[in-house]
């Protein structure tokens, strides 16, 4: 059972728990190709081959494995294999990067998303904890996290334990002491009771519980539920 009594402080994965992602990425492929289309016109009709896509995505999923906790560095230099598939410079892989950056950090919160960060940052140290790449301080989010842990800053991705620890670490708590919210049944729920921590499974789609070990004690489909746990 959930033990409010040990909570020191929260962890929240980002992706799919305080924003829907794929909306962000869509519309991020959608500005690179504009631009790809103006800048570099041949990578761009590249770029409109779902086929193509998938093949440049499985060769840098094989061929650079050390990327995989890099969600940016996988992206760049996706965008630089493609430029020089294409015929085109390569070098501008930097600059298509940062138009795609900058338009996935423009998110969309879900509605529960500010009034439960306000309530919780108000009782506990909140700490990020993401396997991608967004800015919390470019989404506007960072006024109310003590800090910010990810993959790519800390160099092995969830579900591995020292990145939970890490976190714990950054909120000034042991492990034990942490809630950690997040969407992903693998990744966040049963990665943070690997860990030593407590989860709560963030399930805004309402799914069934996957067959993969005992289903949190904690399964809320917003922040405000989890927020009624801590009112006076």
């Amino acid at each position: 059972m959930l033990d409010l009594t040990r909570i020191r402080a929260i962890s929240l994965d980002l992706d799919d728990t305080l924003w829907p992602i794929w909306p962000c990425i869509e519309r991020a492929e959608k500005v690179l190709h504009e631009w790809l289309a103006l800048n570099a016109p041949r990578c761009a009709e590249l770029f409109a081959s779902a086929e193509a896509l998938r093949e440049i995505r499985t060769h840098m999923n094989t061929q650079r494995p050390d990327l995989q906790h890099d969600l940016s560095a996988l992206r760049r230099e996706s965008i630089r294999l493609a430029l020089t598939r294409a015929g085109e410079d390569p070098q501008l892989a930097e600059a298509a990067f940062d138009i795609f950056f900058t338009e996935r950090q423009k998110v969309t919160f879900y509605e529960d998303v500010l009034p439960a960060l306000d309530f919780l940052a108000a009782r506990f140290p909140l700490v990020s904890l993401s396997n991608g790449n967004a800015d919390l301080h470019r989404v506007g989010l960072g006024r109310y996290f003590r800090a910010a842990v990810n993959a790519r800053a800390f160099g092995v991705p969830k579900p591995d334990a020292r990145i939970f620890h890490a976190a714990a670490a950054a909120a000034g708590v042991e492990a034990h002491e942490v809630l950690h919210l997040g969407d992903d049944v693998l990744l966040d729920v049963l990665a943070a009771r690997n860990a030593g921590m407590q989860a709560g499974w963030i399930n805004r789609s309402e799914s069934l519980w996957p067959a993969v070990g005992e289903p949190p004690a904690l399964e809320c489909v917003s922040l405000t539920e989890v927020c009624t746990l801590f009112r006076d």
